[in-house]
Parts: structure tokens; sequence; C-alpha cells
């Protein structure tokens, strides 16, 4: 499918085939990012997230980056990957409830070859029994409320007549959830994840219709205004593969750490949400239970800030742009961290996770600069961002960083105040001035020769060490990795930065820095958690 948003195709017909249901989720991504600031606007602090239409949106992207490798004329494989990428994909306490939504959905109409309209009701109710069964304490004002009225108010003779009937019930939930959570009514505003929701479901029924996407509604008042800090300061998420402890173990294990507590499960994999004040505790116990594929970490403090920031700029007067912002994709919340810190506007993706040429034009766009600078950050990633600087027009400029390692070197010399001409050349000689190590687990065995050194013999799980993507290393522990390496390369370099990996615990970190500082005394070593994901550590020299 065409990265460029597209009009829909008109369907009347009593039937959805695979294409035409794919096309609407499709759709409905688009349709809900019209509508993400004002859903970010009605979130009220300290009711998660703050940021929650972004986070949904984020989780539909994902939907729609498996739609478009899913053969389309199968309903299994299409409602496969609307349950696999939204819960891949799922972002925020908005997010992870929205995936469980869509799990129950796509499960009901997993064995169909079409969908009729009554096929369709059946699936409005399934995902709101899932959405409730997801949550170990529901709350009545929030998405489910609205997912219940959705499936309530669902009932006609063709799937549009379905989604119109829904809707109606739908807006009438959303309408009363300030009656049922006082925190909204004291706000006055609706639900934001219920909203979301409606506008995800307004976009299938637009697919289905024909309807072209609207503008974007003007924001003014945020909600968060007149709220303060919740007890529980960092939202924590993770993904995770081959647990060995069925999800009520996990839920749990994690239960004790904070609240706003989601753990759920689809094909395989493990999603978990919580807002706590022990990050790296928590995904360090978790890691112990299965292979960590992703995390992150948002403080939520700087994020109630930041978005107080962003309502205060609506109420003053137009002011000249930036002349140069910046795009940044990464993963592992430190790293996240860090890339927002020196001003740039996140995709999440990587190794293993490359975020589609969509992600990153829609991330540039919500970036008010007058030319923004991509960071790929991945020679995988290098593609799509190149594509999505033509999309741009020539208001995206991609500095090829292959690494992390190289995307911090050159954010660090990002200025917004420099045009994108004079600062592209400038990024990427900082990025040159890096070299990066990555640390991880071997997938496969295998026989390696590096550029400059011997045959090197793997086996399936070995701990393998790369030196700007290229593999150098097997065998031994992660931190012995680590010190073979550098000990190679180290040519008098300043500074050494280390980010750790969810699995690693504080005692094996701690251990590595003293190494490191006894190896290097002359060279300052930092150490940081929050390393990319699926990497016990990833390491700079500059």
């Amino acid at each position: 499918m065409p990265e460029q948003t597209l009009s829909p195709a008109r369907s009347a017909s009593a039937q959805l085939t695979p294409t035409q249901l794919a096309a609407a989720f499709r759709y409905a991504t688009d349709w809900l990012g019209v509508f993400r600031e004002q859903v970010n606007a009605l979130n009220v602090y300290p009711v998660p997230d703050g940021d929650t239409g972004t986070n949904m949106h984020l989780t539909m992207q994902s939907v729609r980056r498996e739609l478009d490798t899913a053969q389309e004329t199968s309903m299994a494989a299409v409602s496969k990957a609307i349950a696999y990428g939204a819960l891949l994909g799922a972002r925020g306490n908005s997010g992870v409830i929205l995936s469980q939504l869509l799990k129950g959905f796509s499960d009901s109409i997993r064995e169909l070859t079409s969908v009729n309209a009554q096929q369709l009701v059946s699936a409005l109710q399934a995902a709101q029994k899932a959405g409730y069964g997801a949550v170990m304490k529901p709350v009545e004002g929030t998405i489910l409320s609205v997912a219940r009225g959705l499936a309530d108010g669902a009932k006609g003779e063709t799937p549009e007549m379905v989604l119109e009937n829904a809707l109606i019930a739908g807006q009438a939930a959303l309408d009363y959830t300030p009656e049922q959570l006082p925190v909204l009514k004291q706000a006055g505003v609706v639900d934001s994840g219920g909203q979301g929701y409606l506008y995800v479901v307004q976009g299938l029924l637009a697919s289905l219709r024909g309807d072209a996407l609207p503008p974007a509604p003007e924001v003014t008042v945020y909600a968060q205004e007149g709220f303060e800090n919740e007890e529980f300061g960092y939202c924590t998420e993770f993904l995770m593969e081959k647990a060995t402890m069925p999800i009520e173990g996990i839920r749990e294990l994690v239960a004790p750490f904070g609240d706003s507590l989601l753990v759920v499960g689809a094909e395989g994999y493990v999603k978990g949400h919580i807002h706590t004040n022990e990050p790296d505790a928590l995904l360090a116990t978790v890691a112990r239970h299965g292979r960590m594929l992703k995390t992150k970490v948002e403080d939520m403090s700087e994020q109630h800030t930041e978005i107080l920031a962003q309502a205060g700029s609506t109420s003053r007067a137009e002011e000249e742009l930036p002349k140069s912002g910046m795009v940044a994709v990464a993963s592992g919340y430190g790293l996240v961290k860090l890339f927002r810190s020196l001003g740039a506007r996140i995709v999440s993706g990587g190794q293993t996770a490359n975020p589609s040429v969509q992600d990153i034009v829609d991330a540039a766009r919500s970036v008010s600069a007058e030319r923004v600078i991509i960071l790929p950050n991945n020679k995988n990633v290098l593609m799509a961002a190149q594509k999505a600087a033509e999309l741009l027009e020539g208001r995206g400029v991609v500095v090829p960083t292959r690494t992390l390692g190289q995307g911090i070197g050159a954010a660090l010399a990002f200025s917004t105040d420099t045009d994108a001409d004079t600062l592209a050349p400038s990024m990427q000689e900082a990025a040159g001035a890096v070299t990066t190590f990555e640390v991880t687990h071997a997938s496969r065995t295998t026989s390696v020769t590096p550029q400059n050194g011997p045959e090197i013999h793997i086996t399936d799980g070995d701990v393998i060490g790369l030196m700007d993507d290229d593999l150098i290393h097997a065998g031994g522990t992660s931190e012995d990795a680590v010190l073979a390496m550098l000990n190679q390369h180290y040519a008098g370099q300043e500074i050494i930065t280390v980010f750790s990996g969810a699995a690693v615990t504080a005692e094996q970190q701690q251990g590595l820095t003293a190494r490191l500082q006894e190896a290097f005394p002359v060279a300052e070593v930092e150490a940081h958690t929050g390393g990319p994901d699926l990497y016990d550590y990833l390491v700079t020299m500059e």
C-alpha cells in the first residue's frame, strides 16, 4: 500500500471482505491521527496517560504496518495482523487497552471468510468483553464504558448501519463519562481514551462510506492545566516473548511496584504497563522470566510539564518557526530520554523493529520547524528515512546515521537556530567521531569472518559483540565482551558511555563500570540504564 494517505473506496455491500476490512483499519489510523492532539488535550492528569491520543495513534500505526505485509485475501491473516500489530505497538494505558479491544474484535472474525452485519455486532461485543477482561480493576467512565456503549448500540442490516448505530450509543456513553468520574467533571471534559476509541470506529465507518479526512481541529485548552503530578512518576512498559511464567503470574509479580497495571498477551507475546517509582527494578525483575523485546519508561512529571508548555504556546501570538527540528529513530527508554533532551521528536523503532516510511513522515510533520533533520540511527532504517524525506518535499533532510551511537553524536551537534543545510554536514561529522559497540545474544549458530580478523564461530545463544554494526566478538559474559572490544579498539578517546538493557542488573552494571574505570583511567566513564531493546549493552567512545 502506498505510504501516502488515499481516499477510501466506497463500500455499500452487506459483507466486508478481508481487503475491505484491512483498508478500513488503515483509514481509521489516519482518521485518529487527525484528532490525535485533541485527544491529548482531553487527558486529565493524573488519569493515565498524558499523551493518550499519541499513544493510541502509535498503536494503530503498528496495526497498519502489519496489515501492509498481510495476505489481504485471508480473514485469518488480516485478523492476526490487527491483533498482533496492536499488541506490539501498544503504548500507554489507553494503547494497551485498545490492543485488547482489537484482539477481542479480531479473534471473533478470524475464522470467517467475510463479515456481515450480525458478525460485526458480535465482533464489537467481543471487543468490549476482552477490554474489561484485561483490566484487574475496571473503572467506569473510561474507554471501557465507551466500548460497552458501542457494543450495546450495535445493530442494523449492513455493516454501515451497525457502525452508525454503535457510534450513536458510543457517543452517549462518552458524554456520560464525566458523571462516572468526578475528575472528568472537575475538568469539564469527557474521557480521552473513550474519545480516541470513538474516533477509531468513526474512521472504520468513514472508510465504508468513502468520506474524506476532515481538517484537524484547533486545540486551545488542555485539561492537564488544572492538575498536579501523581504518586507514581514513571509510566513503564515492556514487551516480552518466550515467557516462562503465565500472564497471571507476571501480573502478580509486578503489581507491588505501582498502579495503573495492565499485563496482557497475544500471539505468544506478553505486554505490560504500570506506573511506578522503580522502573529499573521492575524491568530487571520481569526480564528474569522471558526475553525482553521492548521497554519504555516515561517520566510523567516531565511529560506533564511539556504538555503545559504546549498549552501555553497555543495562547501566544504566532511566532517565527525555528529553522530546524529533529526526528530520531530510537528504542530503550534511556536513549529515548537522551534524544528528547537534545530536542528530538522520537519514532519508536530500531533493530528488528523498523518503523515505516509513514511513521517517519508523521513524526516529521508534527515538528514545528522550517525543516526537519531525520536521524535513522540504523542501517536498515536509512532507506525508509530517505523515502520519508522525499515525501516531505524538501522539508526533511536525512543525516545517514547507522547506529544509535552515531545518532547521539549527531544530535549533540543539533541546533534549532541553524538552517538544515548548514547543520547536516556538521552533524554528520559529529556522528563519524563516535564508535558504537553493542552486546547482544546470537539468534542462530553460524560462522562470521570480520573485515579485519579471523573467522568467528557462533552458537545460538552466545554473547556476541558488534562494533559499528560489524560482528567482532563472541563468547564469555556480556561484560567480558564490552571489555574485550574496548581493549582492542581504544585509542585515547575521552568519554566512554554505557547504556545497559533491561536484563542487566544494577550489580552487573556497577561491576562493568568499575572494570572500565580501572582499564581506562584517563577516560570519563558514564553509565545509564534504558539501553536499546534486545541489547545487554550499548557503549559509545568519543
